[in-house]
């Protein structure tokens, strides 16, 4: 009995998933493009200016329809952008932090050889003077005799 790949799989694997992974690299360039535009104060103060075409009519509605507006108009489009800044400036911070770390061990690994590579001429040097003081210690013993 054949247990090879069933016919789906193959018509999947052939035709399916090479357009899902179109769909995906279009998705990721459309979602990074939002979020660079969303993610700038500039997006911010026009979320800012769009929330408080409204501010009258939810000063009018009173003191409930005015906290509505405060928490779920001004605050959440305006800080939407906020935030998404924040995060940027973040993560700027965490990746030269991180390139630092990647070269600090990158040079800590370049003197680990160097190290590596003197210990090994000491270790060369070492093993030649013993020998030579191993061959003058046996000579002067046949001189003594």
């Amino acid at each position: 009995m054949d247990h090879g790949l069933s016919p789906y799989l193959e018509f999947r694997k052939k035709f399916l998933q090479p357009l899902e992974r179109r769909k995906n690299r279009f998705n990721d360039r459309l979602a990074v493009a939002i979020t660079n535009i969303v993610g700038t104060m500039w997006c911010a103060y026009a979320f800012a200016g769009l929330a408080l075409i409204s501010f009258p009519a939810a000063v009018r509605g009173g003191t409930a329809t005015l906290i509505a507006w405060i928490a779920q108009t001004f605050l959440q489009l305006v800080l939407l952008s906020v935030i998404m800044v924040g995060q940027r400036v973040a993560t700027e911070a965490s990746d030269k932090q991180a390139l630092q770390t990647y070269k600090d061990a990158e040079a800590l690994l370049t003197l680990q050889d160097e190290i590596h590579r003197l210990i090994t001429i000491n270790n060369d040097l070492t093993t030649e003077i013993h020998a030579i003081v191993s061959r003058q210690a046996a000579g002067g013993e046949r001189g003594a005799r």
